[in-house]
């Protein structure tokens, strides 16, 4: 899976965007049911004559498909929309507290996985104690969990879990919405390696191994934040480090529900 992909969360215009993302050469698109723009992605995608071996399409299932039924039906459905037979990745978009929703849900998954219709799984907004119930149902483990990352959120205790289990973290709003950009420790970052704040964050999130997938409907943003081909130092990744919000006070999205039902 590329390091950094190209979402499209809330995009204007989820065609013309990923037509840009992809003649600017990225190659890992990231989509979901709830974005209601998969037809759109699988437009573009189908257009650009790329090959689809070099594209990498990731997609969610939305919290009303839980369990095994629905589960299946809405991955047919988001097939359908993108026009192909299998996506690369698919996440459970977000965690259910209902144990028994739990375990028909990822049973739901591995079934796609076994027969070809998605190449990995994985969840969105898993907290450790997710993570951990899952362990204990058996199992394959999440290939991956995307979670809200970015400076005023770095996740740290959730990302050593992750490398505990072996789970790969991705990182929507890697830019934290544009309010981490501000930041005076960024800029002077920036002004050294003569880049933006932005490629600065984007930057920060390769080199700690995290997947990214910034968004953009502008094709000059889309260009600048691929355009990584500089290192942070220690002072630089140091700096970033520095303004990561106590408590989770810089989280930008909704809290993921508390799980009290672990089985063990």
């Amino acid at each position: 899976m590329p390091r950094l992909g190209f979402g499209v969360s809330e995009s204007r215009d989820a065609r013309a965007a990923v037509t840009e993302a992809l003649a600017q050469g990225y190659r890992s698109i990231d989509t979901a049911a709830v974005y209601d723009n998969e037809t759109a992605v699988g437009a573009a995608l189908a257009a650009s004559g790329l090959p689809r071996s070099e594209l990498f399409v990731t997609t969610k299932v939305w919290n009303v498909d839980h369990g095994r039924t629905r589960a299946l039906d809405a991955a047919a459905r988001s097939l359908d929309r993108l026009g192909l037979d299998h996506v690369d990745l698919l996440l459970v978009h977000w965690p259910n507290d209902d144990l028994g929703h739990c375990l028909s849900t990822w049973e739901a998954m591995e079934e796609l996985l076994a027969d070809g219709r998605t190449r990995a799984v994985g969840v969105s907004n898993f907290r450790p104690s997710h993570l951990r119930r899952l362990r204990s149902l058996g199992g394959r483990l999440p290939a991956l969990n995307q979670v809200e990352l970015h400076p005023h959120h770095q996740q740290r205790a959730l990302r050593e879990v992750h490398a505990a289990l072996g789970i790969v973290t991705g990182a929507w709003s890697p830019l934290g919405r544009g309010a981490v950009l501000g930041e005076p420790a960024l800029a002077r970052v920036a002004a050294r390696h003569g880049v933006t704040p932005a490629q600065v964050v984007l930057r920060w999130h390769l080199q700690q191994g995290t997947v990214a997938v910034p968004k953009s409907d502008d094709p000059r943003r889309i260009a600048a934040n691929r355009d990584l081909a500089f290192t942070l130092d220690r002072d630089d990744l140091d700096a970033v480090a520095a303004l990561d919000r106590p408590a989770g006070s810089g989280r930008i999205g909704p809290v993921p529900a508390r799980v009290d039902r672990i089985a063990s």
